[in-house]
């Protein structure tokens, strides 16, 4: 070892990015291995390497002891003192410098595959720790091949792998092309890092804009949501902090050139920027552009609505396959039924509940007022009880069998508990009392009278 070693790892630390001291404990390490395997020595050594001159001085560790019983690992007060250092003690480690022949040749021979590791190791860790934090930012590499399965991106210091589901499928992936992608995900193995990138995530067109449109970057202008279908279309809301600037002008950009570097980097993939309104109803028309919106209905409770659109621009409102409603969906997070006007004026009203999830509402409304009864029944009143038996039966829509069993033994027990407590009370009254009753005809009540007339005759 010599200073043209040390100059080596230095280049070798600015090129690789591992710092040179990591590499030189390595050596350290590999080294003593490398003196005990090939020397066949149980000895206790330590190797150090001098960072400056790269010089190596490989010590016999011995503890200080006053009777020396093993050869090997102590040594005696007196000769520590004597040979090594005066002001060595009992307990003390004593350091034996030892120079082994052919030690610098045999010993570099055993350890260089270990040190290899161990800078594949730090290397790999650097690399890891770099792109951990990059999670979810886009960037840029150079296309290398392509197999069944993935794809394979250049990124300077590492490879990436782009997955199956990961690419877009009308894309074309020319080796040695330069493309952007997006880091979906960072994982550590044995070997180095997997880089998984993305071309479909809807993050990489949040990135691109933020890329184009330095009002994004400055907080100006926000990106409120987006919806994509990759290779195809992308929906994308945004909203301006400043009322003097158009969040839509300035995602397009003079004559359209920030808009169309985006798409020309998607690869013509098509984008709708509109307006965010804190209004759903005027967010929801936005959404379905390019269609002319003639009414919006909207439940905000189900978070579903109803759409209205001439006869000839249904088709458009749609979109291709649905695309179009199912991207304004999917931005607006709502559930959207579109309807063109002649099918909307032959609706009822009944039509119109249903498709808003109105009626379920009223349902769900009735069946908690009938679980509140049936789950309180001291609550039910004399005009109530005849119904009892349809508040259970409307409730056990929602309840399992075992709390309508329940229920029902509970509320019929509740009844009958109620009529014993009145019968109780009537049976109290003594004889003499039921003798008057029944002596006293002026105390009878009138269709007692009657029936003793009938009884008469």
């Amino acid at each position: 070892m010599n200073e043209e070693f040390i100059l080596a790892l230095e280049e070798l630390e600015k090129d690789k990015n591992i710092d040179k001291d990591v590499i030189l404990d390595a050596l350290e390490k590999a080294l003593v291995k490398s003196y005990q395997k090939n020397y066949d020595n149980a000895e206790n050594v330590d190797v150090i390497v001098d960072k400056q001159t790269g010089d190596i001085e490989v010590f016999a560790l011995r503890e200080v002891v006053d009777d020396v019983n093993d050869n090997i690992n102590e040594i005696s007060l007196k000769e520590a003192k004597e040979e090594i250092d005066s002001n060595l003690e009992i307990g003390d480690v004593a350091r034996i410098k030892i120079a082994p022949k052919n030690f610098g040749r045999v010993a570099a021979q055993t350890a260089r595959n270990i040190v290899i590791q161990k800078i594949r190791d730090a290397q790999r860790d650097s690399v890891y720790g770099e792109y951990l934090d990059r999670e979810n930012e886009m960037i840029t590499g150079t296309i290398q091949r392509q197999d069944n399965y993935n794809l394979y991106v250049n990124l300077d210091k590492i490879e990436g792998i782009v997955p199956v589901k990961e690419q877009v499928v009308n894309e074309k992936y020319i080796p040695n092309e330069r493309m952007k992608f997006l880091i979906k995900d960072v994982k550590n193995s044995s070997k180095e890092p997997q880089i998984i990138l993305s071309r479909t995530s809807e993050n990489l067109v949040t990135r691109l804009f933020e890329l184009e449109v330095p009002e994004i970057t400055e907080g100006v202008i926000e990106i409120y949501s987006i919806a994509r279908e990759a290779g195809s279309r992308t929906k994308i809301a945004v909203f301006s902090n400043d009322e003097a600037i158009d969040p839509v002008g300035a995602c397009i950009g003079y004559k359209g050139a920030r808009v169309n570097s985006i798409v020309e980097e998607l690869q013509n993939e098509k984008i709708d920027i509109i307006n965010y309104n804190k209004d759903i109803e005027e967010f929801i028309s936005n959404a379905l552009s390019p269609a002319d919106i003639i009414e919006v209905l909207t439940n905000e409770k189900n978070k579903q609505s109803l759409v209205v659109v001439n006869d000839q621009q249904l088709s458009l409102a749609i979109g291709k396959e649905g695309q179009n409603a199912r991207l304004a969906a999917r931005l607006t997070g709502w559930k959207i039924d579109i309807k063109s006007k002649e099918d909307f004026d032959n609706m009822t009203n009944e039509d119109i509940d249903e498709i808003l999830g109105l009626n379920q509402e009223m349902e769900d409304e009735d069946i908690m007022i009938d679980e509140n009864l049936v789950e309180n029944p001291n609550e039910i009143t004399d005009d109530m009880s005849s119904v009892d038996e349809q508040i259970i039966e409307d409730a056990s829509d929602d309840l399992s069998d075992e709390q309508v069993e329940d229920i029902t033994s509970d509320t019929l027990e509740e009844i009958y508990d109620e009529e014993n407590d009145e019968l109780s009370n009537q049976i109290d009254v003594d004889d003499s009392q039921l003798n008057e009753v029944y002596t006293d005809e002026s105390d009878l009540i009138p269709h007692r009278e009657s029936d003793k007339e009938d009884e008469d005759q």
